[in-house]
């Protein structure tokens, strides 16, 4: 895995295993560091160090995963166990149930709902809900938005014609591996330097470049062996 250090934004050790830092006053407005606990560990960046999501926020949350059903739904179970409610919209709710009847001990933690068909969650500080959308090439607009604690993950498994809009209205977008034409559209998108762009194609399971428009970094995420007993061995093809 190649990177370019870690992505603001979410992504980093949590914070009471973060060194103390001094930075002067006329740096602050750069920075973009968690300002919680709060996080997923999402798998390692390229230096070996953990990388954490902070799904759940108090201001709307979009991201965009452009890759495989097994990545999602590792994200759904980490997030999953720290407390979060989890929404998950698809097509297929076959793939879907052995997650949703593993979760939660008979607590209805995984919900599954028809593409459009998604209820309001009632989403709080206190009950925060996270919208998986996995609703093929071309999603349509979700009728459940993202709010205050309640974020959206919009899976595709490839880029479609609707990742454009997607892209540009996401905080944060997960790629797997694609084509060499596919790769140079995302560069393009999200201004991607041409390694990284070189990279895409040849990515392993498992592996995602996460990246915003200013920040990127190769995560690598390995199932544990409760996640590979129920999802099998990470793929991106599915």
């Amino acid at each position: 895995m190649r990177g370019a250090g870690p992505v603001r934004g979410g992504f980093g050790l949590v914070g009471p295993r973060r060194e103390r830092h001094v930075v002067p006053a006329a740096d602050l407005d750069a920075l973009g560091l968690p300002v919680s606990d709060d996080g997923v560990v999402i798998g390692v960046d390229a230096g070996g160090r953990p990388a954490v999501l902070g799904v759940n926020r108090p201001v709307p949350y979009e991201v965009t995963l452009i890759g495989g059903l097994w990545t999602a739904q590792v994200l759904a179970l980490r997030t999953a166990s720290t407390g979060t409610r989890i929404a998950v919209e698809t097509g297929r709710a076959p793939v879907w149930s052995a997650l949703a009847g593993a979760v939660g001990g008979g607590q209805r933690c995984v919900t599954l709902h028809d593409v459009g068909r998604v209820p309001p969650q009632g989403a709080s500080a206190g009950s925060p809900v996270l919208v998986v959308r996995d609703c093929g090439m071309r999603p349509p607009r979700g009728r459940v938005a993202a709010g205050p604690w309640q974020s959206v993950l919009t899976l595709l498994p490839y880029l479609s014609p609707a990742a454009p809009r997607l892209l540009r209205d996401s905080a944060l977008v997960g790629v797997q591996r694609v084509s060499p034409e596919e790769a140079e559209r995302v560069g393009a998108l999200m201004r991607l330097p041409g390694p990284a762009v070189d990279s895409l194609p040849t990515l392993g399971d498992g592996v995602t470049l996460w990246c915003t428009h200013r920040d990127r970094t190769f995560v690598r995420t390995e199932g544990t062996e409760t996640e590979t007993g129920l999802l099998g061995a990470a793929r991106r093809i599915d």
